[in-house]
């Protein structure tokens, strides 16, 4: 019986308590988004004629830092000057920050609306040089509408110019609490990708055996996306009853194996 009720306090406090890594993890960088957005690590996604981009804005009302929390927003455009039905914030770390190996995790609560497709993804750091798919995409976690599910993925040239997506899988759907706080992960190695959510392992990526071109190209320095996606042709139409929609990112944390 006292085994039973020790066990039971302790899943009692896991739940309530932020997820951390193994002891093997040392952090080595995080932001909680306390104050001010952190110039020296964060840029405005700009504009860009990807689906994804097409809809970035700097306008201020698409950002904000609320109860220590990233705000990133979609909304309805008023600019007169601009043709966009609607505006949505995202930050990168382009340029500024980079990641190659290690341990990345995100802390984020998500809000569903039809046409939602928040993101949190890497992109290679030297991107002229590697350009997309040549130099890999890590989806760390996109979200579609109002679903209980997660996708995470990898794109290459292995797998969307070669169309070698499932030899090996380079992806997966992950369950999630809807509408509270998750915990995306992933573990960037010379050898493999290890996905998680809410510190379980979901789904890994390994390098394989293969004649076959860039198959994993992921062994290199990556940033980070974090988005609020709107509109697509994969998510769909946006429904405008249910705009403006919230993304929130409570704290991004990196760590190294010790």
């Amino acid at each position: 019986m006292k085994r039973l009720l020790l066990a039971l306090a302790a899943a009692t406090l896991f739940v309530g308590c932020r997820h951390r890594p193994a002891a093997e993890w040392e952090l080595v960088w995080e932001d909680d988004f306390e104050g001010a957005i952190d110039s020296a690590s964060w840029s405005k996604i700009p504009r860009w004629h990807p689906e994804w981009a097409q809809k970035m804005s700097e306008d201020p009302r698409c950002y904000d830092l609320r109860d220590g929390n990233l705000v990133l927003r979609a909304i309805a455009n008023d600019a007169p000057t601009d043709s966009v039905g609607f505006i949505t914030g995202g930050l990168y770390t382009k340029h500024k920050r980079a990641f190659h190996g290690g341990r990345l995790e995100i802390r984020a609560r998500l809000h569903g609306a039809h046409g939602a497709w928040p993101a949190i993804w890497l992109k290679p750091f030297e991107e002229e040089r590697f350009p997309w798919p040549t130099g890999g995409e890590i989806d760390i976690m996109e979200h579609l509408n109002h679903d209980s599910i997660v996708y995470q993925t990898v794109h290459s040239h292995y797998t969307h110019t070669l169309g070698r997506g499932d030899v090996p899988p380079h992806g997966t759907t992950a369950p999630i609490r809807a509408d509270d706080y998750n915990v995306y992960g992933v573990e960037l190695g010379a050898d493999s990708l290890v996905f998680s959510v809410n510190g379980r392992r979901t789904f890994a990526y390994p390098r394989i055996e293969t004649d076959a071109e860039g198959q994993y190209p992921f062994d290199k320095p990556y940033y980070l996306l974090v988005d609020m996606q709107l509109g697509g042709t994969w998510v769909g139409a946006i429904d405008p009853d249910e705009v403006p929609v919230e993304m929130e990112i409570d704290w991004v944390r990196y760590y190294r194996r010790k």
